[in-house]
């Protein structure tokens, strides 16, 4: 795609990377079924570039629940890995 709008998530301070993330998946239904193809491949875009770089920045809380991976749903029904 052509260059994109918008602050850089690098550049974006913690609170506003964080705000934009959720204004995203507020938005995100409207865009997909209400949206062009294009406003959807940028919606998509945004979205995975500011969840790199909040995962970046924050690996601890975009880790997985260890009850939602398949090992940790087995430990729990009491089934081996």
């Amino acid at each position: 795609m052509a260059a994109t709008p918008g602050i850089p998530a690098s550049e974006l301070d913690d609170g506003d990377l964080e705000r934009e993330l959720r204004h995203l998946y507020e938005t995100r239904a409207d865009t997909f079924f209400g949206g062009s193809d294009q406003a959807l491949a940028r919606h998509t875009e945004r979205m995975l570039e500011l969840e790199a770089e909040y995962a970046r920045r924050h690996p601890e809380r975009a880790a997985p629940d260890e009850l939602r991976t398949r090992a940790g749903s087995r430990e729990r029904a009491g089934q081996e890995p």
